[in-house]
């Protein structure tokens, strides 16, 4: 999908969030340092793409998530969209852009009001935007409900009577309700059986491609964002350390950090498994709150000198739309096998 000649959609510069860390007296005490949760990411999404944001639990992707529907303010940076900056915007101000920008959150248990009807779930955000479509909410709510492949019926029940499934379809419908041009889909089916993902990972490409909506697609399932994603952005400690086109990454990724995460997806094909070397990083991430010099990725990688130490590298170009932020980025003729050697 070729995207690069086109005003984005959102756009995403040097964004931050910083979490102060407190002193012995609690949330009065004095300001020792900062969880930099998000410290410097940049990227666009454009109409209809869909931009996969993977990496580790704890690397930042969520936060960035929270920042861009504005459930978050940002310490630094700034979010654009449709050309509206909008990272500061009052409530007031960020009202005709709310109903655009929708969220589906990873937990379909706790993202739902137990006490409520599915159909009042769904009539929520309609009625908070003071929406009233021409048949009427409650008949919005049924044509919803088929949407996402669900009966009408269901609008007169309760969440605890569905499955976890069925909840985030109910989720999605409540997201569709304002019919937005970006959902920000939160680890949509990471707490669903696997035999479910696919389901829910399906509805969403027809929305996609029927509606024309653009996602902000947030996975650690690599296997799943390259089912979904136009192109993928990689996130390590807060920051974005390679983005691409996805058979670009996926084929020829350039950031030891992506080529370790894609050594790590398991190969169903027995007759392969056996071929391909696992790449296994040492030691833990390190702490938000206390990152290291340069690249952040420097003190478990393979590659690592001293200049990585010194400097931090840039998120620059390698490729035509590919981007990565390393000072010795993997030469995409070079395999996995001799990756292995460089390790040695």
């Amino acid at each position: 999908m070729s995207t690069r000649q086109k005003t984005p959609l959102l756009e995403v510069k040097d964004l931050q969030q910083h979490f102060p860390v407190r002193g012995n007296g609690g949330v009065f005490g004095r300001t020792v340092g900062a969880v930099r949760a998000v410290d410097g990411v940049s990227f666009t999404v454009h109409e209809g793409e869909s931009l996969g944001l993977v990496g580790e639990s704890g690397c930042g992707k969520s936060t960035t998530g929270q920042m861009v529907a504005r459930l978050l303010e940002p310490t630094g940076g700034s979010i654009s969209y449709r050309g509206q900056d909008i990272t500061h915007a009052s409530r007031r101000e960020l009202k005709p852009v709310r109903s655009e920008i929708q969220m589906v959150f990873q937990d379909p248990y706790s993202s739902l009001n137990p006490r409520q009807t599915v159909g009042s779930i769904i009539e929520a955000p309609m009625e908070v935007n003071g929406i009233a479509p021409a048949g009427g909410r409650a008949a919005r709510v049924q044509e919803l409900l088929r949407t996402v492949g669900l009966n009408p019926e269901h609008a007169q029940r309760f969440p605890h009577e569905f499955s976890g499934g069925q909840r985030q379809r109910i989720g999605v419908a409540r997201a569709l309700a304002l019919d937005p041009k970006l959902i920000i889909a939160d680890e949509p089916v990471s707490a669903l059986d696997v035999s479910i993902q696919a389901q829910v990972v399906n509805l969403l490409r027809r929305l996609q491609r029927e509606q024309g909506i653009s996602f902000l697609f947030i996975a650690h399932d690599l296997a799943v964002v390259r089912n979904f994603s136009h192109r993928v952005a990689v996130m390590y400690l807060g920051k974005i350390v390679e983005i691409a086109d996805r058979d670009a990454l996926y084929g020829a990724p350039h950031h030891p950090y992506t080529h370790a995460l894609l050594s790590a997806v398991p190969e169903p094909d027995p007759r392969r498994r056996g071929a391909r070397e696992r790449i296994r990083l040492t030691g833990d991430v390190p702490s938000p709150a206390n990152p290291p010099s340069g690249c952040r990725f420097r003190t478990r990688c393979w590659k690592a000198q001293d200049i990585c130490a010194d400097r931090e590298p840039p998120l620059a170009a390698v490729a035509d739309g590919h981007l990565t932020a390393c000072h010795f980025p993997q030469a995409p003729s070079q395999t996995t096998d001799s990756l292995m050697e460089d390790a040695r």
